[in-house]
């Protein structure tokens, strides 16, 4: 098992794309389990064949329609609309943004690029330092993959036999509670007035438009999830209502959208939907390989050390993922590790939505954690500010989502109450 893992780190350390990073790794894996390598293939096509994998070229489709069609500009004039009477107004404004754009993206690495190019050389204009806008930026960015609807929770369901309903409705508090945590720092900086008001808004028609605007974005997840809720469409049908939604808005309502950037979004839709395939049949082989070296059974001998508690499981769990999440790509992370760890999660008693949520949420934060937070990087870049810098003003907002993960790991309700009481 060593020689797998070596394999796959050492792959990655030298720049080798993800997906035949863990790929790779997964035939050295079979070769050491003295499997012919003609199953690796079978793996491959097995690992992609699922009804709920069709659901994610829809929802990728859908968050590039509508930021083909210029949703992004809105939703932060909204977000500001609503905070600008605040101490510390635009910082809110920006945490309310990555809230609602969640809604559409489902990926913390496109709120950080689209809502960093925005806010990040905004805010310094009204006072904040440029630091501190990225890190609110970089902070905010995982409520993303949290809020459905969620690529990670579709990837979850997959790999773990769960509802995808389930997965999107439990992501909606602890995403809301990331988004607090962030708002609390805010909070605590504007009392000590370390933050400054914001800029005058528009007010009058121009605001009453923007918030009916802001109303029918903010209602694409609504429809997505209710019409799920309620019998309606599954997950892959509501994929295709979210395109033919997402159109409807771009396209008549908001006419942001020209058939060149409507081609624009269906081919990166089409490149960000074979780049996710490609890592799923390729972490199918990794978790074949896995399972033949004997890591079901290691898990679960582990698992017996907790239990007598196995909050402290999760929480072992949680500091397991916040390290992958530092140097592995989020989705590989879910696709080869959740499978391993769900029998050992109802082993011990533990509901499988609860450890779902820590995972995908530990995940998330080890997106903006060095050394290798994609997304920590994405805003270095974007807004041409040094790591020292950044980090130094983004530690506060990560020891509150820290907080909020702990919670979830001591409050089962806080992922379960609304699964259980809209899809009983």
């Amino acid at each position: 098992m060593i020689w797998v893992a070596l394999t796959g780190l050492g792959l990655l350390f030298i720049g080798v794309p993800v997906a035949f990073a863990i790929g790779l790794a997964g035939l050295v894996g079979i070769l050491v389990a003295d499997v012919p390598l003609s199953i690796a293939a079978t793996r491959m096509f097995t690992g992609v064949d699922s009804f709920v994998f069709l659901a994610v070229p829809f929802y990728i489709l859908a968050a590039e329609i509508m930021n083909q069609g210029g949703i992004t500009t809105r939703l932060i004039s909204i977000a500001q609309q609503a905070t600008r009477w605040l101490r510390g107004g635009t910082a809110y404004a920006n945490i309310g943004a990555s809230v609602l754009f969640s809604g559409i993206s489902g990926s913390a690495v496109a709120d950080a690029a689209a809502l960093g190019r925005v806010f990040i050389s905004e805010m310094p204009k009204e006072g904040y330092t440029r630091p501190y806008a990225a890190a609110v930026t970089v902070a905010s960015s995982i409520i993303g993959p949290i809020i459905p609807p969620s690529g990670l929770a579709i990837l979850i369901a997959a790999v773990s036999g769960q509802s995808v309903i389930n997965l999107f409705l439990a992501g909606v508090i602890p995403g809301l509670l990331i988004g607090l945590a962030c708002v609390g720092i805010v909070f605590i900086d504007a009392l000590r007035k370390r933050v400054p008001m914001p800029r005058p808004a528009h007010t009058g028609d121009g605001a009453a438009r923007m918030i009916m605007e802001g109303v029918a974005v903010a209602t694409l997840p609504l429809i997505i999830v209710g019409g799920m809720v309620v019998g309606a469409y599954t997950a892959t049908e509501g994929g295709g209502i979210a395109v033919a939604y997402a159109l409807v808005l771009s396209l008549f309502v908001f006419r942001g959208l020209d058939m060149a950037g409507l081609w624009r979004a269906i081919m990166k839709a089409a490149r960000i939907s074979a780049s996710v395939y490609l890592l799923v049949a390729a972490s199918s082989i990794l978790s074949y390989a896995l399972n033949l070296l004997g890591i079901a059974s290691w898990i679960s001998s582990a698992a017996e050390m907790f239990a007598d508690s196995p909050v402290l499981f999760l929480f072992a769990v949680a500091f397991l993922m916040l390290i992958l999440g530092t140097f592995l790509d989020i989705g590989a992370a879910i696709l080869i590790f959740v499978p391993l760890l769900m029998p050992a999660v109802r082993e011990l008693g533990i509901d499988p939505v609860q450890a779902s949520m820590v995972v995908m949420i530990t995940l998330a934060i080890g997106l903006v954690t060095p050394p290798v937070g994609v997304v920590l990087f994405v805003v270095m870049r974007v807004g041409r500010i040094g790591m020292y810098p950044l980090m130094r003003a983004l530690m506060p907002f990560l020891l509150a989502e820290l907080a909020a993960v702990a919670l979830l790991c001591l409050v089962p309700e806080f992922s379960t109450w609304l699964p259980e009481k809209l899809n009983p």
